[in-house]
């Protein structure tokens, strides 16, 4: 039975088995790393079946609905963070980093392009150490006589911090070029900075990426479509929508961390851009 050390943190193992209860905790899933060391078979993922085999990993988010068909013994580990975790994290939760967890993550959770599902890695020492730390975590999870929560604490954050430079997402439907152009190593270093208000700069960037500071901006509208200032804004306003959805963060607290003025000025631009105020947005996902 799966035990919850960290609260509202499920770690489950199953051991060369053909049918799987992970459904169990669909509907209060936040976020959840599936890792299949052995088997093969299929996933059906929101109605969409792929194949899955040893030592693949898989990402889901939020409403995701998966079940997995085996056809020989399968050994699973499936690390769920549920979703109160993200909510009142003023009690239990107090001592660990969860706003910091929650960052590494929520890029994947706004973006309108998620259909990647395994998880694809740029270099097989990212997967080799995920790996590890999704096998040292759990074991530590389940051991009933010494499980050591700083383990446990730090092995997830680096594990979800490997997940998030793993997968990059494209936010933007109109970009012209492939994956790794230029424009997309904009793209990913103004979500990997967009807590930085500095870096984010047009001179900034300029420097960063080796252009003259009066071409950077003409070159991400040419390849965008989009300005760069309104992107960064529009990326800024998905982050607070996932923080209005998943959290229970203030106006306020929300307005700081994303380097607003203060909730009022916020507030006004979340209307300006989203056609309604924040209070209506949460109100509407009651």
């Amino acid at each position: 039975m799966p035990r919850t050390i960290i609260e509202n943190i499920v770690i489950q193992k199953y051991k060369d088995e053909t049918f799987f209860t992970f459904c169990k905790y669909t509907t209060i899933r936040f976020f959840e790393i599936v890792y299949i060391e052995k088997g093969n078979g299929t996933i059906k993922i929101n109605g969409k079946t792929v194949l899955f085999s040893a030592n693949s990993i898989f990402v889901f988010i939020p409403d995701d609905i998966y079940i997995i068909q085996a056809e020989a013994g399968t050994t699973v580990t499936a690390i769920k963070f549920l979703k109160s975790f993200f909510r009142n994290t003023s009690s239990q939760n107090e001592m660990l980093p969860v706003n910091d967890w929650f960052r590494k993550i929520e890029g994947i959770l706004n973006s309108e392009s998620h259909e990647l599902r395994e998880m694809q890695f740029e270099n097989t020492n990212d997967k080799t150490h995920l790996v590890s730390l999704v096998n040292m975590v759990t074991t530590e999870y389940l051991n009933k006589q010494s499980n050591d929560i700083f383990i446990i604490q730090n092995s997830l954050s680096v594990i979800l911090h490997l997940i998030a430079r793993n997968i990059q997402y494209i936010n933007v439907e109109n970009i012209k070029e492939v994956k790794y152009s230029k424009i997309q190593q904009i793209i990913n270093y103004i979500h990997s900075n967009i807590y930085n208000a500095e870096l984010l700069s047009a001179k900034s960037l300029a420097d960063e990426f080796h252009m003259a500071d009066n071409y950077i901006s003409e070159y991400f509208k040419k390849h965008t479509d989009v300005s760069l200032k309104k992107y960064i804004i529009n990326y800024k306003l998905k982050l607070v929508e996932t923080r209005l959805k998943y959290t229970d963060l203030q106006y306020s607290e929300i307005a700081i961390e994303l380097g607003f003025t203060d909730s009022s000025h916020l507030n006004k631009t979340f209307q300006t851009y989203k056609g309604t105020s924040l209070s209506a947005f949460r109100a509407a996902l009651a």
